[in-house]
């Protein structure tokens, strides 16, 4: 147990003002008023939908020793502290509370529009085949050593997340990969994390909705990379023009990765994507950074087992990571060898006579770098079942659009077959009549045949028909699209009976979406 005033003193949080001076023992932190007990320090979060002020009496009755707000209550007998920014406030005090575990812990930050999830597993599975403790935080998952439990936010809320780190810490975790969410920067859910290597991977148009436009986006997630201090390291890929803007602006030390960017630390070198798994050499070119690194090796092999160009960034992030924290090359070769990939993140979900590939396809950058990959694959014909985005406005869907019907010109597909996934998503991922005219609109413009299905089965099974030997079927779009690949294999099965049914369904015995 803690008092309030050395809860204070020791995070060095600005008290704008206080109601009073009592200096209470605290149990414990709560920002949800259902959840605070006898002794608790209660936060007043403002949310998108709601005011915790509003609940500033609930968490009274409930027993709160006092509160942290934003603006003091005066008719409400509790000590109030009032700040500039309570999620902030949260943060520092979490932090305090929880003994400051990040700086126990080696700390990986991974932000990207595209690819934060498999860097982070990547780089988790790097860490994990040197027999390191490890911890990993994000989308997916939250895992501590052996525990594993499903993720309710890409970024945690900063008070679950500094408890996070502190249980492991207590279990003897010594290395944190983590996912950090735009959101996660801009609501300050990662404030008060002391990171020893920050990485940024890419940087496309995203969550334009909830940051308001592609700048104040842009600066949530430039903010990891400028904030940095010179004791971290920050990784940047320099074939992405928005995050090669950031490398002059932080005090960190910096490594630089590019495949198309030759001026980058470490370089891509004799790429082979004809199977779709990427061979290629990886090459440091800064002087002095193989013997620091590495011990000497400046060139070597990489073999992965994922598919696609996309999965080269992520692991040249991963790598660098894996060499930051002491792995050696052999060790980093045989993870990424390894190491099988995130669902829905361009997964190859069946591999026979034809092949079916499954990618979220979450914005314009992800379409990008997803159907690039098909320049340098070897296909037959090349077929696509995409479900429209729901719920996140007509810009999104329009740069969606506009950026598949560019790659299908280059890819010659004059047919694609969508859905609105009517009974597969629920209200928060509803297509709207606007979003499904925009889409039409656009394909309508490039001369695309639209075959709108309302229905996720009926969509595939259209796309599904015409597949044929060395064909490529890919299933691509978000929530919409999440239960697609059992549906497909089901299909699959049902259609070539011959077929072992425990090996078409392989892929997806821990999967998570669409079950």
């Amino acid at each position: 147990m803690i008092t309030l005033q050395s809860l204070l003193d020791d995070s060095n949080l600005k008290i704008l003002q206080r109601n009073n001076e009592s200096n209470p023992d605290i149990t414990g932190l709560a920002y949800h008023s259902g959840k605070v007990s006898p002794g608790m320090l209660f936060f007043c979060i403002k949310g998108f939908k709601t005011d915790g002020h509003l609940f500033l009496n609930e968490a009274r009755k409930r027993g709160a020793a006092a509160a942290v707000v934003e603006r003091i209550q005066p008719q409400m007998e509790l000590p109030q502290l009032r700040v500039e920014n309570s999620r902030r406030a949260l943060a520092a005090l979490a932090d305090s509370f929880y003994g400051h575990p990040s700086k126990k812990l080696k700390m990986i930050g991974i932000t990207a529009s595209n690819g934060k999830t498999t860097t982070s597993f990547m780089t988790n599975a790097i860490l994990e085949e040197n027999n390191l403790q490890t911890g990993l935080i994000g989308t997916v998952i939250v895992k501590s050593g052996d525990t594993i439990l499903p993720a309710e936010l890409t970024t945690p809320e900063s008070l679950d997340l500094h408890r996070y780190l502190h249980q492991m810490v207590t279990r003897g975790i010594s290395h944190v990969t983590m996912e950090v969410s735009s959101s996660g920067l801009e609501l300050h859910r990662v404030g008060s994390v002391d990171y020893n290597i920050a990485v940024l991977n890419n940087i496309s148009r995203e969550h334009i909705d909830l940051h308001g436009s592609f700048e104040n986006y842009f600066q949530a997630k430039a903010s990891l990379i400028r904030q940095a201090g010179p004791e971290q390291w920050v990784v940047l890929n320099l074939d992405c023009p928005h995050t090669a803007s950031l490398s002059e602006e932080t005090a960190a030390r910096k490594l630089t990765y590019g495949f198309k960017n030759s001026t980058a630390d470490c370089t891509v070198e004799e790429l082979d994507l004809t199977t779709g798994k990427p061979r290629f050499i990886v090459a440091l070119k800064k002087p002095g950074l193989a013997e620091k690194l590495t011990g000497g090796v400046s060139r070597f092999p990489v073999a992965l087992s994922v598919l696609g160009l996309h999965s080269v960034y992520n692991a040249m992030a991963a790598l660098l990571c894996g060499m930051l924290c002491g792995v050696p090359v052999a060790v980093i070769q045989r993870a990424l060898s390894g190491f099988r990939g995130v669902e829905r993140r361009f997964e190859l979900i069946f591999d026979g006579d034809f092949k079916v590939i499954d990618d979220h396809f979450a914005n314009s950058g992800n379409i990008d770098v997803t159907l690039e990959t098909l320049k340098f694959m070897q296909y037959r014909r090349l077929h696509l079942v995409y479900a429209i985005r729901g719920s996140r406005g007509a810009t999104v869907n329009r740069e969606n659009a506009e950026a598949i019907a560019a790659w299908a010109r280059q890819l010659n597909i004059k047919k694609i077959i969508a859905t609105t996934s009517n009974s597969h998503v629920t209200e928060k991922d509803r297509v709207t009549a606007e979003e499904s005219r925009v889409f039409s609109e656009v394909m309508e413009t490039a001369g695309i045949e639209v075959e709108l299905h309302h229905e996720l089965p009926e969509a595939i099974s259209s796309g599904l028909s015409p597949v044929g030997s060395g064909d490529i079927l890919l299933l691509l779009g978000c929530q919409g699209m999440d239960y697609g690949a059992g549906i497909c294999l089901e299909m699959i099965h049902r259609r070539h009976p011959h077929l072992d049914r425990e090996e078409i369904f392989k892929t997806l015995q821990n999967r998570i979406a669409g079950v």
